[in-house]
């Protein structure tokens, strides 16, 4: 067990390292990165935020957590609150949870209608045209996870102390409706994966393998660290076509 965590602190490290080295030529050349980080409850997100932004530019990296959306802001165009928080030049931004919200959770929960759904799954990929087409590398990463993982995490949050911050409400209900989330997923991929704005699936039910494969992709999309790192593990990290089959149901 030492051996094994030895080897892992070693290589978050490396790919720490890197991870400071990219964002440097980032800001160095005015780039404007953006991260959509989703995907199911304890599915590792924060963890994998932790790892990546650890040692990054406080002043050029903002992570991106909104809260429930105001009367105000439900009356607004949807993407609307999303943009302000969109980066300058230099800036790297993670939206920890996104505007696929409406791709997830709000039509499993019944939180928008299905009109709101489906002219959400028809403007999305539009959206994300704007911004790449304006020069925004945008980089959307779903993390998966199995239905056992996932209760066996959701048990540990309830009895751990130290978790107490990760508890919802709707803990209970990840667990309940796994299957309609699974559906929204797939509907998700299949419709909002284009060229220009790739889905990539990260498997997580090993948190720290995946949160190493993560940071590996991410690099790997930016391209300019200047070290030998390791390609992401293939069994880890997919995209869309090829973990169409294996994804958790």
């Amino acid at each position: 067990m030492g051996k094994k965590t030895d080897a892992y602190d070693a290589e978050l490290e490396q790919l720490q390292l890197a991870v400071v080295k990219t964002q440097a030529w980032t800001i160095e050349h005015g780039l404007r990165v953006v991260i959509v980080l989703e995907g199911r409850d304890t599915a590792g997100k924060d963890g994998a935020i932790k790892r990546l932004t650890e040692y990054m530019s406080p002043r050029q990296t903002r992570v991106v957590a909104l809260p429930k959306p105001s009367d105000r802001e439900t009356s607004q165009w949807y993407f609307q609150r999303y943009v302000p928080h969109l980066p300058a030049a230099g800036e790297t931004v993670i939206f920890n949870r996104s505007w696929y919200n409406r791709a997830g959770v709000e039509p499993v929960m019944g939180y928008c209608t299905p009109e709101q759904y489906a002219q959400f799954l028809t403007d999305a990929p539009r959206f994300e045209r704007m911004l790449t087409d304006d020069g925004i590398i945008l980089i959307k990463l779903w993390l998966d996870i199995s239905r056992k993982e996932q209760a066996k995490r959701l048990k540990e949050r309830r009895v751990d102390p130290l978790k107490r911050f990760k508890l919802s409400s709707l803990d209970a209900e990840a667990e309940a409706r796994f299957d309609a989330y699974s559906d929204a997923r797939d509907r998700m991929l299949d419709e909002t994966d284009r060229a220009f704005a790739p889905w990539t699936i990260i498997a997580t039910d090993d948190k720290k393998t995946a949160r190493l494969n993560l940071i590996r992709h991410i690099l790997k999309v930016l391209d300019h660290c200047g070290e030998e790192i390791a390609a992401p593990d293939p069994d880890i990290v997919l995209d869309s076509d090829k973990a169409k089959g294996r994804l958790a149901r």
